[in-house]
């Protein structure tokens, strides 16, 4: 049998939020970044969020890969991630204003579903319904992603390579809007659309984005294949995921690191090393069970600390979001399902100066003692949490770049969390800038 030669693969990571989210995975990836060729988006929308400092300078991203802030670095959408045309036009024109290279290193999948107006209109319709109703809200951002996953789901969704056809694309543009005006009928406050001026729009962003538009799962695998290291970069965190989360108050896609593959078009085979990302503490946004919340309105309280000193609020809406202590039964129900090879420890900083601090171990339910994150979301919200409580710190761990730098109950609080969640911690950041991070073990280097 002939022996295909081939150059040496690279060696590729998955970065996953463990948490609900907001776990601070824009800084990370784009200090692994350095070490890539490739960053590539696999699911979620413009919901998510990735605040990068940089040099002191502040930069949100919400669809465009974290990579995008390294000259020379590849960008890849893939087709995971819904996509709303307008929106990413406008991120596009928001970072060439700093100085930014985009268009000619940025990829779109072709498969890529749509967001259009209509989403974003049937998403608020439906939040305000469930408002008004005893069930609540779930939390949605009302940027139409649910909706767009819904119709991808069913077989209907305009994909980005539908913009290369004006006929086709208003002939199912037509039969979509029929379908949701008449949901929108229906609720009160809601507006019906009209087809020309969204088919206007949509077709003029299409000539816009063409140039962008890829196959990019096969460019991926070139890439690999020529020796090329790819960063996959998750949004959202794992217990928002809509098949493993606190359902039904998680997002509307796959968040966990198996869905790097699928969606970004590649085999698993390419992922090497996935990297957790996780909070010293914990934080969520929107409704939905949360064990170890504290409240975050009494001024002098732990909750309180955590949500002014991390400056807790969502990058796309803004919102406070809700705080509590470490939840390792949480965090190791997300090391199971995403398979995580190592952890990256954020926001250390923010514990700086408290008296004691406090872990979840576990929880007690229904008079049993449960170690790992039930799978129903009203068991979850039943859970009373068990907590160890350890030592403080009153030194300062801002800006450390040096595991021997830590004050010792520091290095004692990782070294617990590691011991009780069963994963190594490979990363610890200590600030918002990309220099403030301790390397123990590098994601990049077998």
């Amino acid at each position: 049998m002939q022996t295909l030669s081939r150059p040496g693969a690279g060696r590729n990571v998955v970065v996953v939020g463990t948490q609900w989210g907001d776990e601070g995975k824009g800084k990370v990836v784009d200090w692994l970044t350095d070490h890539a060729h490739g960053v590539v988006r696999f699911q979620g929308g413009h919901n998510a969020g990735h605040t990068l400092v940089i040099a002191g300078r502040k930069t949100a991203l919400q669809l465009i890969p974290s990579g995008v802030m390294r000259e020379d670095v590849a960008c890849y959408i893939g087709n995971g991630v819904v996509v709303d045309p307008a929106h990413l036009l406008d991120e596009i024109a928001r970072l060439e204003a700093l100085g930014l290279e985009v268009r000619s290193r940025l990829f779109v999948s072709e498969s890529c579903p749509l967001i259009l107006p209509l989403h974003v209109e049937i998403d608020r319709a439906r939040e305000a319904r469930r408002e008004a109703s005893a069930g609540g809200r779930i939390g949605t951002t009302g940027k139409g992603i649910g909706p767009a996953y819904e119709d991808k789901v069913a077989r209907r969704a305009l994909r980005v390579q539908d913009l290369k056809h004006p006929r086709r694309f208003e002939e199912k543009l037509r039969d979509l809007l029929e379908r949701h005006n008449a949901e929108l009928a229906g609720a009160p406050d809601a507006r019906a659309l009209a087809l020309q001026p969204m088919l206007d729009d949509a077709l003029a962003a299409g000539e816009r984005l063409r140039p962008m538009m890829s196959d990019v799962g096969y460019r991926l695998y070139e890439a690999h294949r020529n020796g090329a290291s790819l960063l996959f970069e998750g949004a959202q965190g794992t217990l928002l995921d809509i098949d493993h989360g606190t359902y039904p108050f998680v997002t509307s896609s796959n968040c966990v690191a198996g869905n790097a593959a699928a969606g970004s078009g590649v085999g698993p085979g390419m992922l090497h090393y996935i990297l957790g990302i996780t909070k010293a503490y914990a934080t969520r946004v929107g409704g939905g069970p949360f064990p170890t919340e504290l409240p975050i309105d009494e001024p002098g309280s732990v909750g309180h600390h955590l949500s002014t000193v991390g400056q807790e609020r969502g990058t796309v809406t803004g919102r406070a979001r809700r705080c509590g202590w470490l939840d390792a039964a949480a965090l190791k129900r997300s090391i199971i399902i995403n398979g995580v090879s190592g952890l990256c420890i954020t926001k250390l900083d923010v514990l700086d100066g408290l008296a004691e601090i406090r872990i979840c171990t576990g929880y007690e339910l229904g008079g049993r003692r449960v170690d790992v994150l039930p799978l129903d979301a009203d068991d979850v919200a039943s859970c009373r949490p068990v907590y160890e409580v350890l030592p403080g710190w009153g030194d300062s761990t801002a800006g450390l770049t040096n595991w021997e730098q830590l004050p010792t109950n520091a290095k004692r609080y990782l070294e617990r969390v590691q011991a009780l969640t069963g994963a190594p911690i490979d990363m610890v950041s200590t600030g918002p800038d990309r220099v403030h991070t301790i390397l123990l073990r590098h994601p990049f280097r077998p």
